[in-house]
């Protein structure tokens, strides 16, 4: 193991210690540093190889747009130097081109300037409000602009204010496309409206916010042994037979979206003041409950989907389900914790800096093979910063809600 996050042996909790938390710091800056050869010089950004380059192709997504808007202003709320171009870069393209200036919304994917995938996601369009709401707490100037229109979009054509849910998908102009529902969209649609409130002041985003939470996490989790299935029908019914593409819609449930809508849970809570409505005991068994089946007990890691029973369905590794795991437990420990908290807050780290934190180069590696080694089965370079570097981040924050606002400075 080589740049080791462990504090001493006699330090209690490492999210209080000033080796980790120095470590934590420096892990955060070497991923912004990687991901700072993302930009294209005619627009939008680069998927990089895992040497930093470039891959080849023009296909631009959604959500890299919206996560590189979204990590880098949180790097520059944290006093990270050289932030803004990315930002910059991110917002512009966000507008000139994701922007759907015929049909309003947001398109999916672009190769080069011409869109290739026009169907109007949730899923896209709620990391559009993130990335708005990020932006505005960094102080960008076109972040209002992109807040109200995504807001305006996501109001008229995905809120179901019966269910108090968001719907998942339709085509370029609006039309059906499915009649889908969809536990993903869902849960980063908490997390952007929670960004909303805590960037505007809004009710409306707390409010929705926290009625998707009690779908999912107050009438789905209890009925279903502290899991979450992943697939509905259009009347909110979970469709147990639903099997979509193996990589974002896989039958089952998916440990590591338990982790992050039970610290979104615990965000909500915080920011509406801490009612005496029991979440931090629901966020707790369903952190618990994820860590209980998903955890390869083997070889470690996480295991990508579960069958609903708990037992193993995918038993890929990834990189996001462990850094979510670990921004899951870095809330539980601020409310108090457990030594159980603790011991699976260093697992987690031990595990991630021996397989997935690429030393050498930086960044992390996205999956691994059954021996431990990075391997490219799903997916190509290293596709993300975001899930990572909210890893190192959200552990260095004191609360379980505003990361923006309370970062401590690294740069």
């Amino acid at each position: 193991m080589t740049d080791t996050p462990l504090a001493s042996p006699a330090a209690p909790r490492w999210i209080d210690d000033p080796q980790h938390r120095t470590w934590l710091a420096a892990e955060a800056r070497r991923q912004f540093a990687f991901f700072r050869a993302s930009p294209r010089k005619n627009g939008g950004f680069h998927v990089l190889a895992h040497d930093g380059t470039p891959l080849p192709g023009e296909v631009q997504e959604l959500h890299t747009t919206t996560r590189l808007v979204h990590s880098y202003a949180l790097g520059h709320r944290a006093g990270v130097a050289g932030c803004e171009a990315i930002i910059d870069a991110g917002m512009a393209y966000l507008w000139s081109h994701h922007r759907d200036a015929d049909h309003g919304g947001y398109l999916w994917a672009l190769d080069g300037a011409a869109p290739c995938d026009t169907h109007k996601l949730a899923y896209g369009h709620v990391f559009v409000l993130l990335a708005g709401a990020s932006a505005r707490l960094a102080g960008h100037p076109d972040a209002d602009r992109l807040i109200d229109d995504a807001t305006a979009v996501l109001d008229r054509h995905y809120w179901e204010d019966g269910a108090g849910l968001f719907a998942d998908e339709w085509n370029r102009d609006w039309t059906p496309f499915s009649a889908y529902r969809g536990m993903n969209a869902n849960m980063h649609g908490v997390e952007a409206l929670l960004a909303a409130y805590e960037a505007t002041g809004r009710e409306v985003y707390l409010t929705r916010a926290g009625r998707i939470l009690d779908f999912f996490l107050n009438r789905i989790a209890p009925a279903e042994d502290w899991r979450l299935p992943e697939h509905y029908t259009e009347n909110w019914q979970i469709d147990r037979a639903y099997s979509g593409n193996p990589m974002f819609r896989p039958a089952g449930t998916t440990p590591g979206h338990s982790f992050e809508l039970g610290r979104l849970m615990l965000q909500h809570w915080d920011l509406a003041g801490r009612p005496d409505n029991g979440a931090p005991e629901t966020a707790r068994r369903v952190i618990e409950q994820a860590l209980a089946n998903g955890w390869d007990a083997e070889k470690g890691g996480i295991f990508y989907t579960l069958q609903f029973g708990g037992a193993p369905a995918i038993r890929d590794r990834y990189w996001w389900p462990v850094t979510e795991a670990i921004g899951a437990l870095s809330s539980l420990m601020k409310l108090g914790g457990t030594e159980g908290d603790e011991a699976w807050y260093r697992r987690l780290w031990q595990f991630a800096d021996a397989h997935f934190i690429d030393h050498a180069r930086g960044g992390w590696f996205p999956e691994i093979d059954a021996e431990g080694q990075p391997t490219v089965t799903q997916f190509h370079g290293k596709p993300d910063i975001y899930h990572s570097v909210q890893a190192a981040l959200l552990p260095l924050s004191p609360g379980v809600s505003r990361l923006a606002e309370t970062l401590p400075r690294i740069g």
